[in-house]
């Protein structure tokens, strides 16, 4: 039997690993979306480049016309809202489970950025939709996710404030208050994913509600905020290492006497966190599958490169240069070891929401950004002055990469929570090795022994 072509993108060893945790279905789609992507989506990527205009104006305003079409293709084929577990989500998913999705979004990572909206599967769509489709009214659910579901419009969710440490999110000092039958909304946000595309019409805004609740993690709630409301400025993009990632952006955005229904509240007053932590979780692992993709198609591009005969220096290939074949390897185990992480961390949510996941998600958080950058930057290194230019997508990738280590928490962050989270084994530990001690020092005496220094 030929082997299913996952295996061909991933590698053997690890869709063997996880060929028996997909159902039918998820088969078949996994092999339709390869085949789309392939057929249609690869070929379109320079095109899509190519129509965004570098007028800084108009190129906020573009809606590119080959994603349009993508999707309209996408979604007849049935690779639509892919991340959507009907089984968390019965009303509004679709039968895969994450692990499942999971495999999918590295598929998507090593296909582009662009990949993901074609399939409607893009941050920060996904984490909105998730928040929606968990803790939405039906009211809200009917005028703000049916849409996203459907694709016709894009969102925003705003949480990260301009002159606040916001990787302590109990520090975000945006104002949300009741007003009679109103919200007021009062901040200074920036990295606002979506922002800037013309297509985004809704952004969730997280802020505090009740800034003097004695329980830090109860004073933040959630409000729906219409992206034309009065009082809703998009400031600028920022750029990230040049790259303004036009036509969405990451934004700074400022909300001044925003005005809301009470009815666009989330779930309830004081329940932020609770949402936040709700969103994030399935949110990671597809970011870091996503990350995977990406340092396997670097490592595709690398392999390439170095055993182009056009490309030798000094009479050999490169890699019969250095330590090129080194580097190949270690690239290899990189992505291997990651790869398993993030299947075993997605396995988890399935058995147990991503609040049983996060000791899995957090290692995952900040290991496989950093592996991804390590691979692209020894993929760059083989392309010379070619891998850090427009011409190769390497450098557009290390700085997408890069910044996921600061986005959704630092790296420090997580790192800190999974080593605290570590020392709390320590008493247990020494509590046993106490008893076996103890137990040892019984056997000797009745066999006569002394212990040795």
């Amino acid at each position: 039997m030929a082997p299913h072509p996952v295996a061909e993108l991933t590698s053997p060893s690890s869709w063997a690993m996880v060929e028996d945790k997909f159902s039918p279905f998820a088969k078949e789609t996994l092999a339709k979306l390869i085949a789309f992507i392939d057929a249609e989506v690869l070929p379109a990527t320079r095109i899509a480049h190519a129509q965004i205009p570098a007028d800084p104006e108009t190129r906020w305003k573009t809606v590119v016309p080959i994603i349009a079409e993508l999707k309209v293709k996408a979604k007849k084929l049935g690779l639509w809202n892919l991340f959507l577990s009907k089984a968390h989500y019965p009303q509004f998913g679709v039968p895969l489970t994450n692990l499942e999705y999971a495999v999918m979004a590295e598929i998507l990572g090593r296909s582009g950025p662009m990949t993901s909206e074609v399939v409607n599967c893009s941050a920060p769509d996904t984490g909105n939709m998730e928040v929606l489709a968990r803790y939405g009214s039906p009211e809200q659910q009917k005028k703000w996710l049916i849409p996203l579901l459907n694709g016709e419009i894009r969102s925003a969710f705003a949480m990260t404030e301009r002159f606040v440490s916001s990787s302590d999110a109990t520090n975000i000092r945006t104002s949300i208050r009741q007003e009679g039958d109103e919200i007021v909304i009062n901040g200074h946000k920036w990295w606002i994913s979506g922002a800037g595309d013309p297509r985004t019409k809704v952004h969730l805004v997280m802020g505090k509600s009740d800034p003097n609740n004695p329980n830090t993690h109860t004073q933040q709630s959630v409000v729906i905020v219409p992206a034309d409301a009065p009082g809703v400025t998009v400031v600028r993009p920022m750029h990230v290492f040049g790259y303004d990632d036009a036509p969405e952006g990451h934004c700074e955005v400022k909300y001044e006497n925003v005005r809301v229904p009470l009815s666009n509240l989330v779930l309830g007053w004081g329940k932020g966190f609770e949402i936040i932590q709700g969103r994030l979780g399935p949110g990671r692992i597809h970011h870091c599958m996503r990350s995977i993709g990406a340092a396997q198609n670097a490592l595709d591009l690398m392999l390439q490169r170095v055993t182009d005969p056009s490309r030798k220096t000094f009479g050999k290939y490169l890699y019969e240069h250095g330590s090129v074949v080194a580097e190949i390897a270690q690239c290899r185990a990189d992505i291997e070891g990651a790869r398993l992480l993030v299947l075993s961390a997605a396995n988890q949510i399935d058995k147990a929401r991503a609040k049983g996941a996060l000791k899995e998600i957090g290692i995952a958080k900040f290991v496989v950004p950093a592996m991804a950058c390590r691979v692209i930057d020894r993929a760059i290194q083989a392309f010379g002055a070619e891998g850090v230019s427009q011409d190769q997508p390497l450098a557009q990738a290390y700085a997408g990469l890069r910044t996921l280590r600061l986005a959704d928490g630092p790296d420090a962050v997580h790192m800190q929570q999974i080593g605290q989270r570590e020392l709390r084994r320590a008493p247990a530990l020494a509590k046993r090795t106490a008893e076996i001690k103890k137990k040892e020092r019984v056997l000797m005496e009745r066999l006569g022994m002394k212990a040795h220094a």
